[in-house]
């Protein structure tokens, strides 16, 4: 996998997020919190998740610990400032991506997990986890989306880089 390879991801993360909120904007504040039996239990918490998730990853990419220590927590209780925080958080990724080099990107990523134990992978391997792991719960939030009789937009790979073209 080439730098190139991860950009188009870093840059397909942001225009999903960003289309996910759009869809997401409309509901009123407890559509977004009905618990809706997904993993996370609601569009808000499952939202938090992805920003948790990133910054725990990012934390790890970078080396600068994240300070978050549940995968539950709640970051924001406020869905505009959740929104500007994904956005901040989006353009790190971006930030982070567009810097790693295919040397970077051969290099083993050595971290703790969330429950202290040391692990070593290989970087793009746990670059392709990160993405994949937020492709998975905005697939959750889309079928909430559904559940409470919004929208949900269009978030595959294809449509983004046919859009892109």
């Amino acid at each position: 996998m080439t730098p190139d390879y991860f950009c188009v991801f870093a840059r397909y993360n942001r225009w999903a997020n960003t289309r996910l909120y759009d869809a997401c904007a409309p509901l009123s504040d407890a559509d977004r919190r009905q618990d809706r039996k997904a993993f996370f239990g609601s569009i808000h918490n499952t939202l938090n998740h992805l920003l948790v998730g990133d910054r725990v990853w990012m934390g790890r990419f970078t080396g600068v610990d994240s300070g978050i220590r549940k995968l539950n927590e709640i970051l924001f209780d406020d869905f505009a400032a959740l929104r500007r925080a994904r956005e901040a958080e989006d353009d790190r990724i971006q930030a982070y991506v567009d810097g790693c080099g295919e040397a970077k990107l051969a290099s083993m990523l050595d971290f703790k997990s969330m429950d202290g134990a040391a692990s070593s992978m290989p970087l793009a391997q746990v670059l392709g986890h990160f993405f994949n792991h937020q492709a998975h719960h905005r697939g959750q939030v889309h079928a909430m989306l559904t559940q409470a009789g919004a929208t949900a937009p269009s978030l595959d790979l294809l449509a983004y880089l046919r859009e892109k073209r």
